[in-house]
C-alpha cells in the first residue's frame, strides 16, 4: 500500500511539469505508458516483467523524449528491484534530452529523481521494519506457545510425580497395617482363642466371646482398609509397562492417555484384559507387531489390542479368556467388539456411568488376603 501511495505522489508531482509546457499528445502518451507500466509492475509484481517494462521505456524513451517527463516513477521502480543498467542509460538519455534546454524542467524533474529516491529508501526501510516486527511478534507467540507447552507438560509431570508418590504412600500404609497391626491382631486372636480353651470359670465366658468377636470385628475392619489402600494404590501406566516389558513374543507399542483417577474396576479390569490377550498373542497368533491403546474420553474408557497376525482360529467358538472379557465388559455395561481383518483387534469401550458395579476380583493379587 506504501509503494501504490508512492507511485500516485511521484506521478503527481510531475504533472507539475505542465507549468512549462503545454498539454499535447506527446504527453498524454506518456501519462498513459507510465500509468500502464506502473500499475502492471505493482499488480504483478515479478522482477523479470518489471526489468522488461523498465527496458522498453528505457528504450522508448531514447526515442520520445517526452517520456522522461515521468522518469521519477520508472527510476523509483529501477531502485526497488536494482536495475543500475537501464537506471543509468535512462540518466544519460534525460541529461542528453532535456540538460541547457529548459532549466526549470531540468531541476523540476531532478528534484523529483530525489523525491523518488528518498521515498523508495524510506518505504524499503518501512517494510524492512515491518517484515522484523512481524517476525519478531511471530517468534514471540511461537515462544510463548512453546513455553505454555513446557509449562502445561512441567504440571502434567509434577500431577503424575504427586499422584505416584501418593500412590506409594497409600501402599506403604496398607504395608505397615497388615504387616503390624494386621499381625498383632492376629496373634491376640489366636491368644485369645488359646485362653478361651484353658478357661475354666463359667463367668469369663462370655466376657471372652465379646472380646473375641471385637478383635474379629477389628480384624475384618482393618483386612478391608488394607485392601482398599492397596486397590488406590495400583498405577495403572506402570502395571501395564512392567506387563509389556515381560512380554518378550513380538514388539509391544503402547499408547496410554487415561487420567490419574481412574475407578479400580476400570484398573483390574484393563489389567486382566490386557494379560488375557497378551496369553492369547503367543496362543494363537503368530503375530510380528502389538498395538495397545488405552485412552481416557469424557464419557467412557476405551481399551484396543491389535496384533498384526496372520494365522486363522482353528475352532470358531470363542475361548475362555475371551468369555471371560466378554463377562467382565458386560458386568460394567461395556462393548466389546472383535475385527479379524488385517491381523487380530479387540475394541472395548466402558461408559463412565455405568449403574451396575462390578464385583471386585482379584486376579491379578491372588495372594491377598
Amino acid at each position: 500500500m506504501h509503494r501504490a501511495t508512492d507511485y500516485a505522489v511521484l506521478i503527481i508531482y510531475c504533472f507539475l511539469f505542465l507549468l512549462f509546457i503545454p498539454v499535447d499528445t506527446a504527453f498524454i502518451v506518456a501519462f498513459l505508458l507510465t500509468v500502464i507500466f506502473t500499475s502492471s509492475i505493482y499488480c504483478i509484481g515479478e522482477k523479470r516483467y518489471s526489468f522488461a517494462a523498465t527496458a522498453l521505456y528505457t528504450f522508448l524513451a531514447l526515442f520520445f523524449p517526452s517520456l522522461y517527463i515521468f522518469i521519477p516513477v520508472f527510476l523509483y521502480h529501477m531502485l526497488q528491484y536494482e536495475f543500475y543498467v537501464p537506471m543509468v542509460v535512462s540518466l544519460i538519455g534525460f541529461c542528453w534530452h532535456f540538460y541547457g534546454k529548459s532549466n526549470e524542467g531540468f531541476f523540476l524533474i531532478l528534484f523529483g529523481l530525489l523525491l523518488s529516491f528518498v521515498l523508495q529508501r524510506k518505504t524499503t526501510e518501512y517494510q524492512a521494519l515491518k517484515a522484523k516486527f512481524r517476525q519478531t511478534r511471530d517468534d514471540s507467540t511461537e515462544l510463548n506457545l512453546l513455553l505454555d507447552h513446557r509449562n502445561k507438560t512441567l504440571l502434567e509431570k509434577q500431577d503424575y510425580e504427586v499422584y505416584t508418590a501418593t500412590l506409594r504412600e497409600r501402599n506403604r500404609i496398607a504395608r505397615e497395617i497388615h504387616d503390624n497391626v494386621g499381625h498383632m491382631l492376629t496373634r491376640s486372636i489366636l491368644t485369645l482363642g488359646a485362653l478361651r480353651a484353658i478357661n475354666r470359670q463359667e463367668e469369663l465366658s462370655p466376657l471372652l466371646e465379646t472380646f473375641e468377636q471385637s478383635l474379629n470385628t477389628a480384624m475384618d475392619s482393618i483386612r478391608s482398609s488394607v485392601h482398599d489402600l492397596h486397590d488406590e494404590s495400583i498405577n495403572l501406566n506402570e502395571v501395564i509397562k512392567s506387563l509389556i516389558s515381560e512380554f518378550t513374543f513380538a514388539p509391544v507399542e503402547l499408547e496410554y492417555d487415561m487420567g490419574l483417577e481412574v475407578p479400580k474396576e476400570i484398573k483390574y479390569s484393563f489389567i486382566s484384559i490386557t494379560k488375557e490377550a497378551l496369553t492369547n498373542v503367543v496362543r494363537h497368533s503368530n503375530a510380528t507387531q502389538v498395538y495397545i491403546i488405552m485412552r481416557e474420553h469424557p464419557g467412557l474408557y476405551q481399551i484396543s489390542i491389535h496384533d498384526n497376525g496372520t494365522k486363522e482360529a482353528t475352532d470358531a467358538s470363542p475361548g475362555i479368556g475371551i468369555l471371560n472379557m466378554k463377562d467382565r465388559v458386560s458386568a460394567m455395561h461395556g462393548h466389546l467388539q472383535i475385527i479379524r481383518e488385517n491381523g487380530f483387534k479387540l475394541f472395548i469401550t466402558i461408559p463412565k456411568t455405568y449403574s451396575g458395579r462390578r464385583r471386585q476380583t482379584h486376579e491379578y493379587y491372588p495372594d491377598r488376603r
